[in-house]
């Protein structure tokens, strides 16, 4: 990528930090010739001393450790400079780590009564380039060079590939006992190689996200320079690529701009293979059934097991900002927006047959990691002035058979993912558009409602200004839905809303540390579990929406 290819780096790192990395690069080196040596049988004694120097290493790398520290904590540091410093450290710890494989390697060799059974020759090729990563690294960091930095990492692929051959041909001699105690030790010295290799690409990843000022894979940069390069032979200029988001899936969001300009012109997306491709198939079944709501897909690659989408940048903002930073007029105009978007979707897609969202269902997966990280959730059964009050897992089972009785008389195409922050709203062109799209599907429409409440409540809304904002656009949203749900004939909204109000907020607090904010959510979804259960005729009964909503606490 021709952007980060530019002016080095340059960083003002002390004389001995460098001096403590150059020491600590060549002593690298020479463990990979070494064992070089020890496995061609020349020089086993100097071999054998020279693997020994653990110690050596290892102060080295402390010391490199001690510097970067102490230079951080200078108030006049760069933003460049912090970069390279954190680089070196990291680097530091995984040359240590190749330095012991190193060690692992010579004492299995030792071992050996044969070499002829380690594939002697073969090892050796495999150590040439584990010693010529190791010998583009300082160039690759301090240049700032991603194509060195690359070749670096490329280094783990053909390391990969071709330990794993010989390790299947060493495991498939292992009939042959007379052999197998050499064979055993050929594969681990083979394995502790193969392990050289993903060292080395943590290095090149290393070098790579300092160039870049983000953290990044490989198999990212690949995607992203295939995707800049795509761009820029369209006719832009240089470009800039800057972190948005990090998505709990996993993925990573970035907007690509032109150097001269502010705006976005692009969102490159990476993640794991089947979330982006779901993502493109749901992208394209929006743009069949409701054409102009999803960004357009500009591009879609693969690379190993991950993918990546270069996706439209949308103009307008988030629901979520308009929320907590917009005025009155314009949150106003964008619910406005959003409530006749979602009765033109649900209208037009409706499907007239009864379809069950099984809430508790949802809300049983999920469990495990609630309780995971708020373990005074799951308690059993308990007393309250003598009466006895079931476990919350008990209620959630028992609204389950509840549920089987209430599907929805129909279905509609839902976001899926109906965060606040996944709504955007450009109110120039007075437009809604949806984002983060791989959930969508035909389901209950009463799912997307009850996500969107929960999700505005989680902001945090501390103050009251912004309390009783919430409070007004959940209520809002729930008279909209409501009326939905009276003009189709759905006796059974009220009910299904309150069991997915009570899927949203608990499963949410799996993601929430703030046990204040956490307990509120909890128990409030513990209170509507038991309303539903005690409600004898559901045309009568309302979620207590105000109730739910007012306070945090």
């Amino acid at each position: 990528m021709n952007r980060y290819k530019g002016r080095p780096l340059k960083p003002q790192l002390s004389k001995s930090l460098r001096n403590n990395l150059r020491f600590l690069l060549a002593e690298a080196g020479n463990q990979v010739v070494g064992l070089q040596n020890y496995i061609a049988q020349n020089h086993d004694g100097s071999a054998a001393e020279l693997l020994d120097r653990g110690g050596y290493i290892f102060n080295l790398k402390a010391r490199i450790h001690n510097a970067c520290y102490q230079q951080m904590q200078k108030t006049a540091n760069s933003e460049s400079e912090s970069l390279v410093l954190r680089a070196v450290d990291h680097i530091a710890n995984h040359l240590e780590r190749i330095a012991e494989l190193c060690s692992d390697c010579n004492h299995h060799v030792a071992q050996l009564t044969s070499r002829k059974s380690l594939c002697s020759d073969e090892s050796i090729q495999l150590l040439d380039r584990v010693a010529l990563g190791i010998s583009l690294i300082e160039r690759a960091l301090f240049d700032r060079d991603t194509q060195l930095a690359v070749k670096i990492g490329e280094a783990q692929r053909a390391l990969d590939k071709h330990c794993q051959q010989l390790l299947e041909r060493c495991g498939a001699s292992l009939n042959d006992k007379k052999h197998n105690d050499d064979l055993v030790s050929s594969l681990f010295v083979l394995q502790s190689i193969k392990h050289m290799g993903n060292t080395l690409l943590k290095i090149s990843e290393t070098i790579l996200s300092a160039c870049l000022g983000q953290p990044i894979t490989m198999d990212r940069y690949l995607s992203l320079s295939g995707f800049v390069d795509h761009l820029q032979k369209s006719g832009g200029n240089k470009l800039i690529v800057e972190t948005i988001a990090e998505t709990r899936s996993g993925s990573a969001v970035s907007g690509i701009s032109e150097t001269d300009k502010d705006d976005v012109i692009a969102i490159f997306k990476d993640g794991k293979k089947h979330k982006l491709k779901e993502e493109q198939k749901s992208v394209e079944n929006w743009h069949e059934i409701y054409p102009g709501i999803a960004p357009k897909i500009l591009s879609y690659r693969k690379q190993g097991r991950s993918a990546a989408l270069l996706i439209e940048h949308l103009q307008g903002t988030t629901f979520e900002n308009i929320l907590l930073q917009g005025s009155d007029k314009l949150q106003k105009k964008a619910l406005t927006q959003l409530t006749e978007t979602l009765h033109d979707i649900w209208r037009k897609t409706l499907r007239q047959q009864d379809f069950n969202a099984h809430y508790m269902l949802q809300l049983q997966k999920r469990l495990p990691d609630v309780y995971a990280l708020h373990p005074a959730f799951q308690q059993s059964r308990g007393l309250i002035a003598g009466i006895a009050m079931p476990s919350f897992d008990k209620l959630v089972k028992r609204c389950q058979k509840l549920e089987k009785k209430i599907a929805a008389p129909f279905s509609v195409y839902i976001h899926g993912d109906f965060n606040t922050d996944n709504i955007i709203f450009d109110p120039l062109e007075n437009k809604i558009n949806f984002i983060d799209l791989h959930r969508s599907r035909f389901m209950d429409y009463v799912q997307d409602v009850s996500v969107f409440m929960v999700s505005n409540y989680r902001l945090q809304a501390l103050d009251q200004f912004h309390r009783q904002r919430v409070l007004k656009v959940n209520l809002a949203m729930y008279r909209f839905a409501a009326d939905f749900a009276q003009r189709r004939n759905d006796a059974s909204f009220e009910l299904r809303l309150a069991l997915g109000l009570a899927r949203s907020l608990a499963t949410s607090t799996r993601f929430t540390l703030d046990k204040t904010l956490a307990r509120a959510m909890f128990y409030r979804s513990r209170y509507l579990l038991e309303q539903v259960l005690q409600c004898k005729h559901s045309s009568t009964y309302h979620v207590p929406i105000k109730e739910i909503f007012s306070w945090l606490i």
